[in-house]
């Protein structure tokens, strides 16, 4: 299988490096803004090679996987679905859009082409999954994280909210998951996730708490429907270079590259 990564952050580089040693993947094709990490990313690798231009180095693959910003999801996944490319998608927030996301669906139908969304930071998005087959009376999300995981979000600083002021843990937002999504665009893909899964954008509440002592993202996931109740928390530690994405996320991506390369679908 040949790869497109785009995006060389922590995630797109925890896919790469796991890619590289994994027998099925032929090629790892690499594209991101900044050409110093990049470059850089690629002499690491024995597979990968730095692309310049993004529509050839779609024609050349088999998976797409978008792992830079919902702007780039919005970019890339109308060229690479078009051309009946299967596409992983980290930035799930992207499909906030009700036009855009319906649009992908149904070319990613018309071309035969398949959208992978992995679970990301969260756990509890198969119970979610399988208790939507019924009636879903409430989706919940409470999200926790420290300051430095929200510092300098622009939806906290047109608040006047000085992340770093907190001596206790305090909410910072509740709304919908709609709302959650724009507010925190790199924060709470989760969200967007558990939207997809269950009652849609506009029914799932979200809160974000801001904790000044914890070494956590969490996630709370609650859902209340016909199949009963189900309450769950994950804890996660941030990524080593980015407390604002948690270690999980990657490792969700590198599990489900696994499952598409290999075509083994245990727990779908």
């Amino acid at each position: 299988m040949r790869l497109l990564i785009v995006g060389c952050g922590f995630i797109g580089s925890t896919i790469a490096k796991a890619a590289d040693g994994m027998d099925e993947v032929e090629s790892i094709s690499l594209l991101d803004s900044n050409i110093d990490k990049m470059e850089a990313l690629t002499l690491s690798l024995n597979k990968a090679k730095a692309i310049p231009d993004m529509e050839a180095g779609i024609d050349e693959c088999d998976l797409l996987i978008e792992a830079a910003s919902q702007a780039a999801a919005r970019k890339i996944l109308p060229l690479a679905l078009s051309k009946g490319k299967d596409c992983m998608v980290m930035s799930v927030g992207s499909f906030v859009d009700d036009t855009f996301r319906e649009s992908m669906f149904q070319e990613s139908r018309r071309t035969g082409s398949r959208i992978f969304i992995p679970s990301g930071a969260i756990c509890g998005t198969d119970g979610l999954r399988s208790a939507s087959m019924s009636d879903l009376d409430e989706v919940e999300l409470v999200t926790t994280k420290g300051p430095d995981s929200v510092d300098g979000v622009p939806y906290l600083v047109q608040k006047g909210i000085d992340v770093h002021s907190f001596t206790a843990a305090t909410m910072v937002f509740q709304g919908s998951a709609r709302e959650a999504v724009q507010a925190f665009p790199r924060n709470v893909n989760v969200a967007a996730t558990v939207s997809l899964l269950g009652v849609g954008f506009d029914r799932t509440r979200v809160s974000v708490v801001i904790d000044p002592h914890t070494k956590c993202n969490s996630h709370e996931l609650i859902v209340k429907g016909a199949f009963g109740e189900m309450h769950c928390e994950t804890r996660n530690y941030h990524s080593p270079d980015n407390p604002a994405t948690s270690y999980l996320a990657g490792l969700s991506a590198v599990s489900a590259l696994r499952r598409i390369v290999a075509n083994e679908w245990t727990g779908v």
